[in-house]
């Protein structure tokens, strides 16, 4: 064992030791937060603006500080933006994470020394947490690989600005940049195939161990090794052992993963946005990921089936419930208070918290009342792949309210195959029985005659990457939506079907 491992177990064991503390104590490592942030922040424009000098309790904060998305915050940001300082948290943040709105144009989510201290720690603490339980430490030893955006900052009145993985790419630490691929000239290439082709020439003879990014693009990454080299990423990278990951869900991918490979590997997930670093999977053994408490975030939850009534109840961590989706509502010592984030998540685990993503509360199907959510049409399609010899590259899912014929609406699902299953009829089946065992509204909808069983329409080779292309979002962070309840997507993705 070279010292470099020895010393990152050892590193590994303190740390897990630390988080340890505050997981056997939520509601007052949360209460501590709160506290904080609200004292910090009460001498803020936004501070001011919200009596933050007289609160005391979560029901002071709830009385007085509204849930907000990004359109109704953005008075704020534009005056940060216009040069102004202490506007929602002391100071001016050093960053903002620039994303591309689907409403408003560009996001500037601020992102402040504090935040970005955290945003580092967590990503650290998810590889210790596996190290620390696996034993393994081997692979830091070899090359690393973070498939994303370009490290290029602009920079607007003293505050840089970018995208936050190239934002975090400032920050990868001494110790591993000599481990680190690709080239930093490589990273700053914007044109997202012409980079993944340069990277394959970079890495396909190093020594890689560890891999991450988002899986739709990572995935991209290991067809292009295997089509160059005509080798599984397994053979190619024979200590390959361990692959991170974010942003959407891997189990659709994770077939297509293993037969790329040719092997299986050790996965990680984490909870990371422009937002803040919520949550990691600390265990190997275990579902979900760790929520974060002790990371200057507070947390509320609203239910998602009532985030769209007229005064839905905000909850604390003390108050929520196992495997109920929830609408997560953020204050953070970026200066986001009681901030949409538009995630929805699922608590499987109380001790520890631990969470699932489950879908966006906005992403949804539910143009009859059925309500279906990500985390059930992702599922439903583990299965069909599970039980079949199908291999699925991408899919998304979005109504058909007007078929023609007079036939039944439907769910129609553009799917993606790297292999088309033997039996179609049996794939549909496995994903229909799968959700009307999930949802029952949707089982209600079909035995009442309103719907019909789903529909396939089959997506070309590189569709779906073809598809994000034309909306200029190929690559980075990215993520292709998982369903919608219109046929903005779907109408998108016509030109090809097959």
């Amino acid at each position: 064992m070279s010292l470099k491992a020895f010393a990152a177990k050892l590193f590994a064991k303190r740390i897990v030791r630390k988080t340890a503390k505050w997981a056997k104590h939520p509601v007052q490592t949360q209460n501590k937060v709160f506290q904080e942030l609200v004292s910090q922040a009460a001498q803020t424009q936004f501070g001011k603006d919200h009596g933050f000098g007289t609160i005391i309790s979560h029901q002071d904060f709830l009385d007085k500080v509204p849930v907000r998305d990004y359109e109704e915050l953005k008075p704020y940001v534009q005056k940060i933006l216009d040069g102004q300082d202490d506007v929602l948290w002391p100071g001016k943040p050093i960053y903002f994470a620039k994303t591309s709105g689907t409403t408003s144009g560009a996001k500037y989510i601020p992102i402040t020394k504090g935040s970005i201290k955290h945003q580092v720690e967590a990503s650290r603490n998810a590889i210790l947490s596996y190290i620390h339980e696996t034993g393994k430490a081997d692979f830091v030893d070899g090359k690393m690989i973070f498939l994303q955006g370009s490290p290029i900052l602009e920079e607007k009145n003293g505050i840089k600005l970018g995208r936050l993985s190239g934002i975090s790419a400032h920050y990868v630490p001494n110790y591993l940049q000599k481990n680190r691929l690709p080239s930093w000239e490589t990273n700053c290439m914007e044109d997202w195939e012409a980079k993944v082709d340069k990277i394959v020439e970079e890495t396909e003879n190093e020594n890689m161990t560890v891999i991450a990014g988002i899986p739709s693009w990572v995935q991209m990454y290991f067809e292009k090794l295997n089509t160059k080299t005509g080798k599984k990423v397994g053979e190619l990278f024979k200590a390959f052992q361990l692959f991170i990951y974010g942003g959407v869900n891997y189990e659709p991918y994770r077939a297509k993963f293993e037969n790329l490979i040719g092997r299986k590997v050790d996965s990680i997930e984490l909870f990371p946005a422009s937002e803040g670093f919520f949550a990691y999977q600390d265990s190997q053994k275990e579902r979900g990921m760790l929520l974060l408490l002790d990371s200057g975030i507070f947390y509320e939850f609203i239910k998602a089936d009532e985030f769209f009534s007229e005064s839905p109840k905000r909850l604390t961590i003390a108050d929520v419930a196992l495997d109920v989706d929830y609408a997560m509502v953020i204050s953070t010592n970026a200066g986001l208070w009681a901030y949409n984030l538009g995630d929805t998540i699922r608590f499987i685990s109380k001790d520890p918290y631990r969470v699932i993503v489950s879908g966006r509360i906005k992403h949804f199907i539910s143009a009859f009342g059925e309500h279906v959510i990500a985390k059930e049409v992702e599922e439903a399609l583990r299965l069909a792949v599970e039980q079949t010899d199908a291999l699925v590259n991408e899919f998304t899912v979005a109504p058909q309210t007007d078929p023609e014929n007079g036939e039944l609406p439907y769910h129609e699902w553009f799917i993606e195959f790297e292999r088309q299953p033997s039996d179609t009829s049996k794939f549909c089946k496995i994903i229909e029985e799968s959700m009307r065992k999930q949802n029952s509204y949707y089982d209600d909808l079909i035995t009442g005659n309103i719907l019909q069983p789903l529909k396939i329409a089959r997506v070309q080779q590189g569709g779906f990457q073809e598809y994000m292309k034309t909306l200029g979002k190929l690559g980075g962070q990215n993520k292709v939506q998982r369903l919608s309840n219109d046929r903005k997507v779907a109408n998108g993705l016509e030109p090809f079907k097959i």
